[in-house]
């Protein structure tokens, strides 16, 4: 059984300048899928940082066309076609996500990258539009893509089964829609975003740019049952005491594993 592990490249939410915005890489053996790549080039000393090369990633998933997200993406698209005309990529690159993310991502890099760059497309660099509840894989891993009901801009998150048979979820970046239920409850792994700590809120007004605290995101994974509980798309102002006390807050009321990872930290996803 290869090992699966998953590297948080970014864990903060847009407007963040003491990490990076939350994008994060798959890696299961020798290939890597990565999770939208954040609002800029940042991403490029990210993946380098975390010792992700690019000749390893042929699989890209866009959440929603938001800056923080999608402007990242543009320059990996970039750094991958330049490794291709330089003969030190091999095989396609595939990016996955709904229609309007993918037209938006490929509507930008037509307009500003070199012609030699856009010639990849449609050949080895390919935008494949995903429906909800449509199947894909990445990395060698079979998944589910799913619209999550937001509220704001379209959005799709995505399960994974790893091959331990556990169900891994990423549920993007907004509050939890009872649309999406099916492919929540009881998952292995709930990859979940939490704005602030409920206790913040009146500080962070997370309610009000629809994403929820870590309390609501520990209430929502004992909810639906899930196993371990992972905290992603946070302000950036209470880094130093951040895992402690979203943590805690989350487990006033979950009562499994709670992860509240740093950029660039490592987690193993298998059993053991």
């Amino acid at each position: 059984m290869p090992e699966v592990t998953l590297t948080m490249l970014g864990t903060g939410n847009a407007a963040v300048t003491r990490c990076y915005n939350t994008c994060f890489a798959i890696r299961c053996g020798e290939e890597v899928f990565l999770i939208d790549a954040g609002g800029g080039n940042g991403i490029l000393a990210r993946l380098e940082e975390a010792n992700i090369p690019l000749k390893k990633i042929h699989t890209i998933f866009v959440t929603h066309a938001h800056t923080d997200h999608l402007l990242g993406v543009v320059w990996v698209v970039r750094m991958i076609a330049q490794a291709m005309n330089a003969g030190k990529y091999s095989g396609v690159l595939r990016l996955f996500g709904h229609d309007e993310a993918l037209e938006t991502l490929e509507w930008i890099c037509r307009r500003t990258l070199p012609g030699k760059i856009s010639a990849h497309f449609g050949t080895d660099i390919l935008f494949c539009p995903l429906e909800d509840g449509a199947a894909f894989s990445a990395a060698g891993l079979p998944g589910v893509a799913f619209d999550i009901g937001s509220t704001k801009t379209k959005q799709f998150g995505f399960r994974l089964l790893l091959p331990d048979g556990q169900r891994l979820v990423c549920l993007g970046d907004e509050a939890f829609a009872e649309c999406t239920r099916r492919h929540v409850e009881g998952a292995d792994w709930l990859l979940c975003e939490a704005f602030c700590r409920y206790a913040d809120r009146d500080r962070f007004h997370p309610y009000e740019k629809h994403h929820s605290t870590a309390l609501d995101a520990g209430k929502l994974a004992a909810q639906l049952q899930v196993k371990n509980l992972l905290l992603y798309h946070t302000e950036d102002d209470t880094l130093e005491t951040r895992r402690a006390a979203y943590t805690a807050e989350a487990a006033t009321h979950f009562s499994g594993r709670i992860e509240v990872p740093d950029d660039l930290e490592l987690l193993n996803l298998l059993r053991g």
